[in-house]
């Protein structure tokens, strides 16, 4: 494999800053990857090779030009396809936007062009980003599934596609595929990264995430994402200047860990429930297994009524004028949606914030929940991107959260473990996955 394609985010910026690499070689060894490979994962909607080299060469020429290049110069970036962009089609997998495009950039397209980023191209999305699969396949088995709705960012990473990419997690959309694929996946805090001019699926839900090879590696696309947007009313003013000093500096402490098995345990299968066993029984200084809070069986529900009243709210044009072009499963949230009481809505929002309330106190005594990424490695078959039963809650709380490719399961292909933190407390947050990161590695060595 090309030594570029094995190198570190960091490593390649140190490399262009230092004239020892230029973009466009970055991008030929990433093309010729995507031309080997993608036929058979396809992870990309939208990639146009040539568009990318012009855009690298241009890089090229700025560097040596002697201006102030930015944090992510040169590297080129694919972003999800319900991500808004006026050069390339946005079609958020559905045959309703068949080479569409947006008439403006995303707020977050614009704050990656200002860094110096390069949009390699559009990766692949479940239909809506909802549950009805997309073309991709999982690029340890093409006969599994990668995982939804960020099925193309994931892969794309995981096949040594693209070095980052950028999805969007609703339910389970970043931290799943991240765990069926083997790459890190992080979903920063709610409200952090801006979803103005990205497909909105739900208003209280929807978050922006990211993906990469390493900790550091995702803490580097997340510092240039988040930033305050005055058309994201969720958006919060928050530095995350000191994210990669912090994750070098390290933890001044020995980290303590919640481990919650959650009622959903009993899905996980044997060779995986085998291998979080044996990380638990590696950490038994650092982590602790509690019985999950009886609350978190009420989120499930509450999540799924937000859900299904906001799609049915934001997609009543296409089921109205569409709804043979979509799927049966994207009709049935949508009619349900449309059958859930104002009253019934209200009080799961309403129990967004009590919950939190009652799940922060945990960080009084502890620096990070543990729980399975998902319930297994990655499901034979593409008719499913399979389970979120791991993840919703956290969606629903808006805590950030990452997956960790720390474990192998059955086949020994990749399992996750994730890591959740107190809400916008990131910084804190992404310095201990690191910490769990190298320790686990050591541990293999």
């Amino acid at each position: 494999m090309n030594e570029i394609l094995n190198v570190s985010v960091e490593e390649l910026l140190n490399q262009v800053a230092k004239s020892q690499i230029t973009s466009v070689e970055i991008c030929k060894a990433f093309i010729e990857r995507i031309e080997k490979f993608d036929k058979d994962v396809k992870a990309f909607a939208h990639f146009d090779k040539k568009l990318l080299l012009e855009k690298a060469k241009e890089a090229d020429d700025y560097r040596k030009s002697g201006k102030p290049i930015g944090p992510l110069h040169g590297i080129p970036v694919a972003v999800k396809d319900i991500i808004g962009t006026i050069d390339m089609p946005t079609e958020c997998g559905t045959p309703i936007r068949k080479g569409k495009s947006y008439s403006q950039n995303a707020e977050i397209i614009d704050l990656l062009h200002s860094s110096g980023a390069l949009i390699m191209g559009k990766s692949e999305t479940t239909e809506l980003a909802f549950l009805n699969p997309s073309r991709t396949k999982n690029p340890h088995d093409y006969s599994r599934t990668p995982g939804g709705s960020s099925s193309g960012s994931a892969a794309a990473v995981a096949s040594y596609m693209a070095p980052l990419s950028i999805g969007s997690q609703t339910g389970g959309s970043v931290i799943r595929p991240a765990s069926y694929c083997g790459v890190v996946g992080y979903k920063p805090s709610y409200g952090l990264i801006s979803r103005n001019g990205v497909l909105k699926t739900s208003e209280k839900l929807d978050h922006i995430g990211v993906f990469g090879k390493s900790v550091k590696d995702v803490a580097l696309l997340a510092k240039v994402l988040i930033k305050k947007d005055s058309f994201d009313k969720a958006t919060i003013y928050f530095s995350s200047e000191n994210f990669l000093k912090a994750i070098e500096k390290g933890t001044l402490y020995e980290p303590k860990f919640i481990f919650y098995k959650t009622e959903f345990w009993k899905n996980i299968e044997k060779k995986s429930k085998e291998s979080f066993e044996y990380f638990i029984k590696s950490f038994k200084k650092n982590i602790e297994v509690f019985d999950t809070p009886s609350y978190f069986k009420d989120i499930h529900k509450y999540h799924q009524i937000i859900h299904e009243t906001d799609l049915a709210n934001n997609f009543s044009d296409y089921f109205k004028k569409y709804k043979n072009k979509l799927s049966k499963i994207m009709q049935k949230a949508i009619s349900n949606g449309q059958r859930h009481s104002a009253r019934d809505y209200a009080g799961a929002i309403d129990f967004m914030n009590r919950s939190y309330e009652s799940y922060k106190e945990v960080f009084e005594d502890y620096h990070g929940v543990l729980s399975p990424s998902s319930s297994g490695v990655a499901p034979k078959g593409l008719k499913s991107t399979g389970g979120a039963e791991f993840n919703k809650v956290w969606s629903y709380m808006g805590t950030p959260s990452i997956s960790l490719p720390l474990l192998q399961g059955e086949n020994n292909l990749p399992l996750g473990v994730q890591v959740i933190g107190q809400k916008y407390d990131d910084e804190r947050f992404l310095t201990v996955s690191a910490w769990l990161e190298k320790q686990s590695k050591k541990f293999d060595e």
